[in-house]
């Protein structure tokens, strides 16, 4: 049965037009947009796809937003991961129920929604950022989406390599701009068998990356690939790619860690 619409939720509406509006329930909130007003209290209580009508009498639908319908919609401080890439980052990086995560830097926080729902209850995702300005603003961005900081959710404040030790993650996910750098921390404490993923936008930082991580003899099964999206325009008999698409956002790296191959050769 579906769960009406509470205060304290976030919520999508969405016009005739399918253009997108992303608000938080509020009960004396109010929505105002080019086509008149809707009280928040006329969406709190009602189901998701219900019609509700503005002030002016344009239709809206309210909807439960969608990680990646947040993501795109939500307050931007620092650049976000797209939802394409983050979706390949779980994938290619493994994580999964029970995992723990270490994941820096934390950002806008839309990477660490993603972890959060992918470890589970059980899971553990510790998220760091260098700079305090964007760690409060990666709080307050998921306090709006899960309502309050998870439990399986702890942010820091500092330098990942040093969190590597006190956390001994099964999974690392970086978006930082030298990953190299936590390559020994990483070596030593990301456990056997676990997977190093970072997110880099350029050629060189991928080329410095990948040199590091030979240089260990630490990792093996290194990849480095993009994600590029292109949407369809499906109108009747009028099917054609659409004219924009997501191009380049960033590469993926992903390896595995393994023993220190010198202590494994000839094994």
């Amino acid at each position: 049965m579906a769960t009406p619409l509470a205060a304290g939720e976030p919520c999508l509406l969405v016009d005739g037009r399918g253009r997108h509006y992303l608000l938080h329930l509020r009960d004396d909130g109010q929505f105002q947009f080019h086509g008149g007003t809707l009280a928040h209290a006329e969406i709190i209580g009602v189901v998701e796809g219900a019609a509700l009508y503005s002030s002016a009498g344009h239709r809206l639908v309210p909807l439960r937003p969608r990680l990646a319908d947040y993501v795109l919609a939500m307050r931007r401080g620092p650049q976000v991961v797209y939802p394409k890439d983050t979706g390949a980052i779980l994938v290619y990086a493994d994580v999964g129920p029970g995992d723990t995560v270490l994941e820096a830097g934390t950002g806008s926080g839309a990477l660490t929604m993603a972890l959060v729902r992918a470890v589970g209850r059980e899971g553990r995702v510790v998220s760091v950022e260098r700079r305090e300005d964007h760690a409060k603003h990666a709080r307050k961005s998921l306090e709006r989406f899960f309502g309050a900081l998870p439990a399986n959710l702890e942010l820091r404040v500092g330098d990942v390599e040093d969190q590597m030790a006190d956390v001994a993650p099964d999974r690392v996910v970086l978006d930082v701009p030298e990953p190299w750098h936590t390559l020994e921390a990483a070596g030593e404490h990301l456990r056997t068998g676990g997977t190093f993923c970072a997110y880099v936008p350029t050629v060189p930082q991928v080329q410095q990356l990948r040199e590091a991580l030979r240089a260990t003899r630490r990792f093996i099964e290194a990849s480095t690939f993009e994600i590029l999206l292109r949407e369809w325009s499906v109108e009747g008999r009028s099917v054609r790619p659409d004219h924009q698409m997501v191009g380049h956002t960033g590469f993926i790296t992903v390896a595995r860690r393994v023993q220190h191959l010198e202590d494994t050769a000839g094994s």
